[in-house]
């Protein structure tokens, strides 16, 4: 039995349905990470890159040489450095606000119109193309954080797997439809009368409409509740936040379990979002294969992930959401050493590989959001998800950077991605150790005679 949250005395029915429209900003926002993030932005960035390049093979920023294949995976980097400063404001800056659903209307809008903007990038136009990946996914980050925040808000404890597991589903559900088009798209090129590099271009141009078109339905069920904080007089909104990021980053240090799933977290969705992220230029650059296989190979993963995230949020029912978040991380090491060992051209297994791999991505995250909601205190649910948030989908950073660094180094792609078990192995450590009861007892959301 768990304590009394703050949706116990909503109406079921309201609750329901803003449950239900909550589901839809993953199925949204899920086209940037993978038709952007995961398929396109990867490869064209990199040609992009390459053409500025010339026969060098580099191109220079400020005097400093970068392999033009490392380009994308530092831009990554970057942006996601950036978030350590923004997404914890944007997170403080959040609970002090009644006006959650604006906030989430802003960072939606922006970072949608900032990917419809890649259209534009053509030739060698790597820098404009760096620009823009970095605001829509600053922005893309930023929506996440305010979006996680209300999971609280409209779920029970006990409801929070099964809510934040069809949420992931549905966002794979979205993107993997969105991505059948591009992928039909993108094969019938040449008898559209299009060239391989403008169908590519369409594709981000139609996964950031996509972003902008179905943000409507949450932001008309969904509703801003009362901040707990006390409005202070002649302070304004965003002074406040940065005054309670300060609090929060003091506080949190009475809750030592939250913060070493924290840490655990960071460590394995970095190794998770640089494989995602990493996977396409992994298969265009080591493996050869056609950008058709890399899009349906990613497709397939979509697809299998919806099953993913459904089966492995049934499974926390039985055996608890920290174990099979263990188990996921045993089977992405073993993705990774299979991934490495990979001939080039060899389609079928590849395909085999990425199905493997869409079990377990969907549950992986979905598991960790909804135990993570346990672990916070109420009334800094946006603050400490701005933490979370700054190593979610398609924003690791650390992974991508030792994936750079590790091909700047050896020039050997599969080096690089070998480089990245030691996220996983590393969380794994972490994650073993955490007492998720003595975390949400430490949050006051369990009362300890309960434990």
């Amino acid at each position: 039995m768990v304590a009394l949250s703050a949706t116990s005395q909503a109406d079921p029915r309201a609750r329901l349905r803003e449950q239900r429209g909550w589901y839809f900003y993953d199925w949204a926002n899920s086209a940037f990470p993978t038709t952007v993030v995961a398929v396109f932005l990867g490869p064209y960035l990199t040609a992009l890159t390459e053409n500025a390049a010339g026969t060098s093979g580099f191109v220079y920023l400020l005097g400093i040489p970068i392999r033009a294949g490392s380009f994308f995976p530092y831009v990554v980097s970057l942006s996601v450095l950036l978030q350590v400063v923004l997404l914890p404001i944007t997170g403080a800056v959040a609970d002090r606000t009644q006006r959650k659903k604006q906030l989430l209307a802003l960072f939606a809008y922006v970072g949608a119109m900032a990917t419809m903007g890649l259209y534009l990038t053509q030739g060698s136009a790597y820098l404009l193309g760096g620009l823009l990946f970095v605001v829509a996914n600053l922005s893309f980050g930023a929506s996440i954080v305010v979006y996680n925040a209300f999971l609280p808000e409209i779920a029970e404890p006990d409801e929070r797997d099964r809510v934040s597991s069809r949420g992931w589903a549905l966002g794979y559900l979205g993107g993997g439809l969105l991505l059948v088009a591009n992928l039909a798209l993108f094969t019938t090129h040449e008898s559209l009368g299009l060239t391989e590099e403008h169908a590519a271009r369409i594709s981000l141009l139609s996964a950031g409409a996509w972003w902008a078109l179905f943000t409507l339905i949450p932001l008309k069920t969904l509703r801003s509740r009362r901040s707990v904080h006390s409005s202070e007089q002649g302070v304004t909104v965003v002074t406040a936040g940065f005054r309670q990021l300060f609090d929060t980053l003091r506080a949190s240090r009475a809750y030592p379990q939250t913060l070493l799933f924290l840490a655990a977290y960071l460590l394995y969705n970095d190794g998770i979002q640089a494989v995602i992220t990493l996977t396409a230029t992994y298969g265009t650059e080591e493996l050869e294969f056609e950008q058709s296989t890399l899009i349906s190979a990613i497709l397939l993963v979509q697809f299998v992930a919806v099953l993913g995230a459904l089966l492995l949020g049934a499974l926390a029912r039985y055996f608890g959401a920290k174990r099979v978040v263990l188990a996921s991380l045993v089977l992405w090491i073993a993705s990774v050493v299979v991934g490495y060992f990979l001939e080039a051209e060899a389609t079928l297994r590849f395909y085999l590989l990425a199905a493997f791999i869409g079990i377990v991505l969907g549950g992986s995250q979905a598991l960790s959001r909804s135990l993570f909601s346990q672990m916070i205190p109420r009334g800094q649910e946006a603050a400490y998800f701005s933490l979370y948030e700054i190593s979610e989908r398609g924003t690791s950073w650390l992974g991508t950077l030792i994936f750079g660094l590790t091909l700047q180094l050896t020039g050997s792609y599969r080096s690089a991605l070998v480089s990245l078990v030691i996220f996983f192995v590393a969380g794994f450590a972490l994650l073993a150790v955490v007492n998720v009861r003595r975390a949400i007892v430490e949050t006051g959301n369990l009362p300890p005679e309960r434990v």
